[in-house]
């Protein structure tokens, strides 16, 4: 067991907070788009599915002491090369839900020098497995608030009695 279970909760808690933020959500809500070139929500969820498939690889890389670079992936043609927005939300979920949890398991295991292992990232910069997990609970973060504005604007566009707030009974 290491000192680091706060980063491991952060980790593992990233998807009570993505189910939380599109709970209540219709299928309109979720594939409503701000703009042309913008993600919805449900293309959000499918990039940071991505987005863990990619720390998933860098944290394995990392503990076999590899001195590949860490991989970059292309988040908007992935998104829009699996067809994102017509993906269902309850199989991305439950998709993440499941890499999260085989994630933790993992990182439960490791000693404190694991934590401190290190590897160089796509941008050339020094990265420890602690950076890599703190950094992907910081980006779901993020995604956080991109989701909740764009349902901000989906209900300004849709006007108070069809909106995703009035849906969710908010």
């Amino acid at each position: 067991m290491s000192n680091h279970n706060a980063d491991i909760d952060a980790f593992s808690n990233t998807y009570d907070w993505l189910t939380d933020a599109v709970r209540g959500l219709d299928v309109s809500a979720l594939t409503w788009k701000p703009g042309p070139g913008k993600w919805s929500a449900t293309e959000v969820l499918v990039h940071l599915a991505d987005h863990l498939i990619v720390v998933s690889f860098r944290i394995r890389e990392i503990l076999s002491g590899s001195r590949v670079r860490l991989p970059a992936f292309s988040q908007d043609p992935w998104v829009e090369g699996q067809y994102g927005n017509e993906a269902e939300v309850s199989d991305v979920l439950e998709g993440f839900r499941s890499l999260v949890a085989y994630n933790a398991r993992l990182l439960h295991r490791l000693s404190p020098a694991d934590w401190e292992k290190e590897a160089i990232n796509a941008k050339g910069d020094r990265v420890t497995l602690a950076d890599v997990v703190r950094g992907f609970a910081a980006h779901a973060k993020h995604h956080l608030g991109q989701i909740d504005r764009i349902k901000a604007a989906e209900a300004a566009a849709s006007g108070p009695e069809t909106s995703a707030t009035a849906r969710e009974g908010a």
